[in-house]
């Protein structure tokens, strides 16, 4: 967390919801919000729906997230089965991954991440056996509940054996991203050999998946991990870059690799629906140990840009979804009727992808309110669902409405912006969340996600991932006194600075 003074008001000093639909009205936000929360069996996020398949019991799903807790050998640990049971115990009805599950040690994006083969197979299917019998004890029945799995490879930003150095596996040049990254001319790209190499490992790991009882493959599309990052390899030679067509095919192949080998689990995707150029702190309002502001990267020599997915290429501060309309329209061909919107990614612009008042150690202050982030996405998830009724659509960037989230998210799902109401980072302290909204209509203040980013600051420094501030098992951890340090460190230097 960075503690700087926010030229943006903090979600917690708007006292109701009035003021935050003020808010939302002096930013000229479209965001839905309703004034008042119902509760019990006739809240629009109570309504069970029929989705890619599945009788789906409620409108939460909880989203995928890496917990750099697993063991070298992508096994997990008890801090992995703690996380998996409290989604469990959530209370939502969609699981929409448990979380990102490599399927190859050269694909992890941390050495600690899980991975799917025959020897961590009976394990992972213990994480969701666990998940299923608390999710039986807290609410009483497991029925409607929809547990998937989402599989990766993450290309250019694998990191399979050590945190503080990449091992990137890139599909195409990219004069941005490769810069960063310390990428070369000469660096390898993965060739259509290689590539047809990991479709056939995300078959292999689907027939594993479905061995241990996970209802879909959540084949993923975003954040800049590899299937992202072919959508946008426009410059890319070969059977997998170029046209839209040879774009996808990365997509087409994988979904039929998985339907051979698992005929009856159900596919999923997860999309970064739109993409914006790259972020730099601001040096202008950059010091020692203090984040600039973030500044979208020069476009000098770039245009048209043709790094990116959802973008306009004349001018990439501006989303374009003539193509994201072309890819729902590939998974309907494909059968594909589950769907999950996000946008951007974590490595380059957070503020796209995870709207947040607070950067993480590496990241830089939002230029903008997070709130204009969170109806971005909200929007390009609208105007996807109004196009793709015959699609169900999980909506992304709740977490930072906080405590306006049940007001905004039963709008949502009422004016139909979305389908399923996601929730990432809120479930890490706040797991609760989703029965609380559901069986009283209200919050615990106290527990709320403020979106100080240690969730992130942490792995980023070599540690686990969790709620550092507001929940206790990792608040007492040895981590948490190396976060503090890390903290305390950047505060003094501010203060030094006068």
């Amino acid at each position: 967390m960075t503690n700087l003074p926010s030229p943006y008001p903090k979600i917690a000093t708007l006292p109701d919801v009035a003021a935050f639909q003020a808010r939302l009205a002096e930013l000229d936000l479209s965001i839905p919000c309703d004034t008042h929360v119902e509760s019990g069996s006739s809240s629009p996020l109570a309504q069970p729906i029929h989705a890619g398949g599945f009788a789906i019991g409620n409108r939460f799903a909880i989203q995928p997230m890496e917990g750099w807790d697993g063991t070298p050998e992508g096994m997990p640990t008890e801090n992995t089965r703690r996380r998996w049971r409290r989604f469990g115990e959530s209370g939502a009805k969609l699981i929409w991954g448990g979380e990102a599950v490599a399927i190859a040690p050269e694909a992890r994006a941390n050495p600690n991440q899980l991975m799917l083969n025959a020897s961590t197979q009976a394990a992972i299917g213990e994480l969701r056996e666990g998940l299923v019998a608390a999710h039986r004890a807290a609410t009483g029945s497991s029925e409607g509940l929809v547990v998937g799995l989402q599989l990766t490879h993450s290309g250019r930003y694998s990191r399979p054996n050590r945190q503080d150095r990449g091992e990137p596996l890139i599909a195409f040049r990219h004069p941005v991203l490769d810069r960063r990254l310390g990428l070369g001319q000469d660096y390898p790209l993965l060739s259509d050999g290689d590539l047809r190499s990991i479709v056939e490992a995300y078959g292999r790991a689907a027939k594993l998946a479905a061995g241990i009882g996970f209802d879909f493959i959540d084949i993923k599309h975003c954040h800049g991990y590899l299937g992202h990052e072919l959508l946008g390899g426009h410059t890319r030679e070969g059977a997998y870059g170029g046209s839209f067509a040879d774009r996808t095919r990365y997509l087409r192949e994988i979904a039929q690799a998985i339907r051979t080998e698992a005929p009856g689990i159900g596919l999923a995707v997860r999309i970064s629906a739109f993409d914006l150029l790259p972020f730099i702190p601001d040096p202008a309002t950059s010091r020692p140990l203090r984040p600039g502001i973030g500044m979208p990267v020069a476009t000098d020599g770039l245009l048209p840009y043709r790094y990116g997915f959802g973008i306009d290429q004349n001018d990439p501060t501006r989303i374009d979804l003539t193509e994201t309309f072309q890819f729902f329209d590939l998974l309907r061909e494909l059968g594909i009727g589950l769907a999950n919107v996000t946008a951007g990614s974590p490595y380059y612009n957070p503020h796209i992808q995870r709207p947040a008042l607070y950067p993480p150690s590496d990241g830089y202050l939002p230029p903008e309110d997070p709130l204009v982030g969170v109806a971005r996405q909200m929007e390009a998830c609208r105007a996807i669902k109004l196009r793709y009724p015959d699609i169900a659509v999980v909506g992304t960037a709740y977490t930072y409405l906080q405590e306006y989230l049940p007001h905004v998210g039963q709008a949502a799902i009422r004016e139909g912006w979305a389908d399923f109401v996601g929730l990432g980072r809120m479930v890490l302290s706040y797991p609760e969340l989703p029965r609380d909204i559901l069986e009283l209509g209200t919050l615990q203040k106290k527990r709320i996600c403020r979106t100080f980013s240690d969730c992130t600051t942490g792995p980023r420094s070599g540690m686990v991932s969790g709620c550092y501030p507001l929940d206790a098992h990792y608040k007492k951890s040895p981590e948490n006194a190396r976060l503090l340090e890390i903290k305390k460190a950047g505060r003094d230097s501010r203060s030094k600075e006068g």
